[in-house]
């Protein structure tokens, strides 16, 4: 007798539980909703990678360029320096050149 009772409530619960399962729709709504927002921030994420790729590129330019004008600003000094160097030479060979001027 203990059979059919037993029988009886586990299909109660069956029923019970099944019943319960179909209220998936709004986790489904969920789950569609989420899925979306996943789509949206990989194409965020993408756009965001592309920036930061472009940046990165920019300022490689510009230390190529910074460079390059660091590499010009030191032939100019060495040019200058070349220049005041020669300036000096031809300063000290006219003064001594007066100097003997005036005495004789």
């Amino acid at each position: 007798m203990k059979t059919p009772i037993v029988v009886k409530m586990a299909a109660v619960i069956a029923v019970a539980g099944l019943a319960g399962c179909t209220d998936l729709k709004p986790m489904q709504a969920q789950i569609d909703n989420l899925k979306t927002q996943v789509a949206s921030l990989q194409s965020q994420v993408a756009a965001a990678k592309s920036t930061a790729d472009a940046a990165n590129g920019a300022a490689a330019n510009a230390a190529n360029a910074a460079n390059g004008a660091q590499s010009t600003a030191n032939q100019a000094l060495a040019a200058a320096q070349a220049s005041q160097s020669c300036c000096d030479a031809t300063n000290e060979k006219l003064d001594r050149m007066f100097k003997r001027s005036i005495s004789k």
